[in-house]
């Protein structure tokens, strides 16, 4: 089992610690505290039952407790008055706060293409660091030319493929190309020490994965939120992009929309968010699966109501969802070159049909090819994948 939190992962079958892909010594009592505290992380834990549980119930005192939790705390580069990871309530016992990602052990497991469990074949996951210095967690997998897919709200790169949400979409794009993608600045594997979730920045992060592979042009994919900042790239950047796909986005967020209630219903979904989130309300989760995924199975609803919270904490995920309110990129569509497909489910309530016409619309000859289905995100159960997946490979092979 992997504990896989803000860029460390706990491996108990390695019974080590990492962050960022660097093993961070520590001593194996306070990797079975740390452990111990993770596996608890839905209550507070006494120092008796850490004794007992860590210690075996031999006697020790307070302070070599203390020590311990100390060291914990040191290794992960927090400190008792902070508390990121390790929550003291004094006179009650100890909780570890920090959201977490438990994904399974994959490392004996055959390799399935991207299939129902673990890791897809190949798939390496590396770190760079875009210009403010943030973190930026990236991966690749598959063989043959490269195919880089900007990040959308919300993901995460190790368990997006267990997920019957996505990891048939990663399979696809995996099949023929090498694929490369990342998780956003406040998601998943990436920094969630993050204040400026701009579409500046989200694009500058776009820059420093591509930079950092060497990658000098290549086809450019964007999902959803991932469109806009696809878009600003391959207008600032169009010796760069051989093609651009644009699947389920929008060149204005929802502040500057024209219908009479876009900004209430955003300030509210963010609202909502920081007030349900993170006292693990499912119901406000659940509001964004059924915008998304209305029609989708209930395996994939239910993956999509728990990969929110996994994906993200409260604060970073209506953070986004206000910095994708304020975006608009139609004045950089007409500086975009590159041949460009935009497809748009019809009758989808998360981002509206019109606001893809008009994505498609700025860019000159622009391809726009609508989904009849309701689906925003598409479960592999809904007619229209396939046809999404065949006008993908067709557009990448012409």
């Amino acid at each position: 089992m992997k504990y896989v939190f803000d860029g460390f992962v706990l491996d108990t079958a390695l019974k080590e610690l990492s962050r960022d892909g660097l093993v961070v010594g520590i001593e194996p009592k306070v990797f079975e505290l740390l452990l111990h505290l993770i596996e608890n992380r839905d209550r507070l834990i006494s120092k008796d039952e850490l004794v007992a549980s860590v210690w075996e119930g031999r006697f020790i005192s307070d302070a070599a407790v203390s020590s311990a939790l100390r060291s914990v705390r040191r290794a992960l580069g927090d400190d008792g008055k902070s508390q990121r990871y390790v929550k003291t309530v004094h006179g009650h016992g100890f909780r570890f706060v920090a959201a977490v990602v438990e994904t399974g052990d994959t490392r004996d497991t055959p390799a399935t293409g991207g299939g129902a469990t673990g890791e897809p074949p190949n798939q390496n996951i590396r770190f760079c660091h875009s210009s403010d210095a943030t973190r930026i967690a990236y991966a690749t997998a598959g063989h043959g030319p490269p195919l880089v897919k900007a990040a959308n709200w919300l993901s995460h790169l190790e368990f997006d493929w267990e997920s019957p949400v996505w990891k048939h979409f990663f399979k696809e794009l995996a099949s023929a190309n090498q694929l490369v993608h990342y998780d956003a600045r406040g998601n998943g594997l990436s920094s969630w020490n993050v204040t400026d979730f701009s579409l500046d920045r989200q694009v500058e992060d776009l820059e420093a994965v591509v930079d950092t592979l060497g990658l000098e042009r290549f086809p450019l994919l964007g999902v959803s939120q991932g469109c806009a900042k696809a878009a600003a790239f391959a207008a600032r950047h169009p010796e760069r992009v051989s093609k651009l796909i644009l699947f389920g986005g929008y060149a204005r967020g929802w502040r500057h929309r024209d219908g009479p209630h876009c900004v209430t219903e955003g300030e509210a979904r963010c609202a909502l968010i920081r007030a349900g989130w993170g006292r693990d309300n499912q119901a406000v989760r659940q509001m964004f699966t059924t915008i998304y995924m209305p029609d989708a199975p209930p395996e994939s609803q239910t993956w999509f109501t728990d990969l929110q919270k996994k994906t993200a904490s409260a604060d970073n995920a209506a953070a986004i969802l206000m910095a994708h309110g304020d975006v608009d990129v139609r004045g950089l569509l007409k500086d975009v070159q590159a041949p460009t497909l935009v497809i748009h489910s019809r009758n989808e309530s998360g981002v509206p049909y019109e606001q893809g016409q008009e994505l498609a619309a700025g860019i000159k000859d622009a391809r726009f090819v609508t989904l009849e289905t309701a689906n925003h995100i598409l479960p592999v159960t809904d007619p229209a994948w396939k046809r999404y997946a065949r006008l993908l490979h067709d557009f990448l092979d012409e």
